[in-house]
């Protein structure tokens, strides 16, 4: 289930990213939407590397200690830019 959950984290995550990219002109609004994917991308990697049935690599355990950096990093400045996407900012 975990491993499910966490696939589909990833379809969103970069689902997100594309629309960042491709749908976006706002550049805050881009912004953020690039960061809400990055944290749901993140994320479900280390679900999935905690969940897995063999013996964490050198990359896992890098994964395991540097993406949390990535995704606090992406929450504060969703965090920061909250209230930057009102209509008058575009």
């Amino acid at each position: 289930m975990a491993a499910t959950g966490s696939w589909v984290a990833t379809g969103l995550g970069m689902g997100l990213w594309v629309y960042g990219w491709l749908g976006e002109k706002n550049p805050i609004a881009k912004m953020r939407f690039h960061d809400a994917g990055m944290v749901l991308v993140f994320s479900s990697i280390i679900v999935r590397v905690l969940i897995q049935d063999r013996a964490m690599t050198w990359f896992d355990w890098i994964l395991v200690v540097v993406a949390p950096l990535f995704i606090a990093a992406a929450l504060w400045r969703l965090k920061r830019t909250g209230g930057m996407t009102n209509s008058e900012d575009r």
